[in-house]
C-alpha cells in the first residue's frame, strides 16, 4: 500500500494465495488419506477402507476455516498506514 496498491488488491493478493494454499493441501490430503486406508484396509473391522462423508465434511470444514483464518492477515495487512509502514522499514 505504500507503493500505490488499493485495499482491494492487498486483499485479493493475501487471499489468492490462501486459496491456493487451501485447494492444494486438501488435494493432497484426500489422496494421500485414500491411499493410507487402502493400504490398511485389511486391518479395519466392520469399516470401511474410506467413507466419502467423513472425508468430504473433513475437507470442507478444513477449507473453510483456512480461508476463515486467512482473512484476518488479510484484513490487517490492508489496513496498515502506509506511512507508518515506511517508517518501519
Amino acid at each position: 500500500m505504500a507503493l500505490g496498491a488499493q485495499r482491494s488488491s492487498v486483499y485479493s493478493l493475501v487471499l489468492r494465495q490462501a486459496h491456493w494454499l487451501t485447494g492444494t493441501g486438501p488435494t493432497v490430503g484426500l489422496l494421500s488419506s485414500v491411499g493410507a486406508s487402502l493400504l490398511i484396509r485389511n486391518l479395519l473391522f466392520g469399516v470401511r477402507a474410506w467413507d466419502e462423508f467423513n472425508l468430504g465434511g473433513v475437507t470442507v470444514v478444513l477449507g473453510l476455516s483456512s480461508m476463515a483464518a486467512s482473512f484476518f492477515p488479510a484484513r490487517r495487512a490492508a489496513s496498515v498506514n502506509p506511512t507508518d509502514a515506511l517508517r518501519a522499514e
